[in-house]
């Protein structure tokens, strides 16, 4: 298949990578000067689309998604799919799906889960909004990009789904941290800590698959120095994206808002700025209740 990828960054170039190990015809595009194994570079964004069966983008934002589909969408040939991979706002997803369509093209949402590991392993998971048409189409490459795809709906609601489960994983990690800190000034032992909680009802991702605690449960950030995984930067972008789309539909989520003051304040006025987004822990742990 002819693949146009558009955004070839952290997340990016390996999808774009195993795309073209797997054997499809791969041409990119990027602002920055990249060169990836298998990918034909472009000189603009509608040099890789053109004559694409498939245009795939990831993008950082939704202003930056309006303005590379503006341009890339009249260069598509009609009946071709618009798969953006972006985590973006509802309303630009499905504002871009509408001019897709428009232009017979089918459009999906995609954003994903699995962070940088998961992109270079081929191992995300994404969720999906559009046309069953266009998701039929792109079945194959989701399953060489990732383990699962979820069709979710209508366009948008790929990335409701993103927002709303990273505002689970924003409170969880934040209640995650604070239990072990609590544990620390009780005397619990750490290793006790996991022991009890990821076989009880404290159970959760944040706990049993990327404990904050060094040195405790399976390896993650917090054995190395808490460089990012999944960095605090990206994870208070997508708790404002769901303090927005409450906003926008009128849904109480205090715990929610909660989590992205904590997470604003941890990025922008402490150390958090580049630090994986379990590196609450330290944070907590050098706090008193005052």
């Amino acid at each position: 298949m002819k693949i146009g990828f558009i955004g070839l960054g952290n997340m990016g170039a390996p999808m774009a990578a195993n795309l073209a190990k797997a054997g499809h015809d791969v041409t990119g595009y990027d602002m920055a000067a990249v060169q990836i194994d298998g990918v034909t570079m472009a000189a603009s964004a509608t040099e890789a689309a053109r004559g694409a069966a498939v245009v795939i983008t990831m993008l950082p934002n939704g202003s930056i998604l309006r303005k590379v589909t503006s341009e890339v969408i009249p260069a598509m040939t009609p009946g071709a799919v618009l798969l953006d991979c972006s985590t973006v706002d509802v309303a630009s997803a499905r504002d871009v799906a509408a001019e897709a369509q428009a232009a017979g093209l089918s459009a999906l949402d995609a954003p994903v889960s699995g962070g940088v590991g998961g992109a270079t392993a081929g191992t995300l998971t994404f969720m999906v909004g559009g046309d069953e048409t266009g998701f039929n189409i792109a079945r194959e490459l989701f399953d060489i990009m990732g383990q699962k795809a979820v069709h979710c709906g209508p366009s948008g609601n790929g990335q409701a789904a993103k927002i709303c489960n990273n505002m689970i994983l924003g409170v969880t990690m934040i209640a995650t941290c604070e239990a072990f800190a609590l544990a620390d000034k009780l005397g619990l032992d750490r290793q006790a800590m996991f022991d009890v909680v990821s076989t009880s009802s404290g159970y959760s991702w944040s706990m049993n698959a990327y404990c904050p605690a060094p040195g405790v449960g399976p390896k993650s950030p917090a054995d190395n120095e808490y460089k990012p995984g999944f960095a605090a930067d990206l994870m208070l972008k997508d708790l404002r994206l769901s303090q927005q789309a409450a906003e926008t539909a009128d849904a109480d989520t205090p715990m929610g808002r909660a989590a992205c003051d904590l997470y604003a304040q941890f990025v922008e006025a402490e150390d958090g700025k580049g630090r994986d987004f379990s590196a609450m822990l330290p944070r907590f742990e050098k706090r008193g209740r005052g």
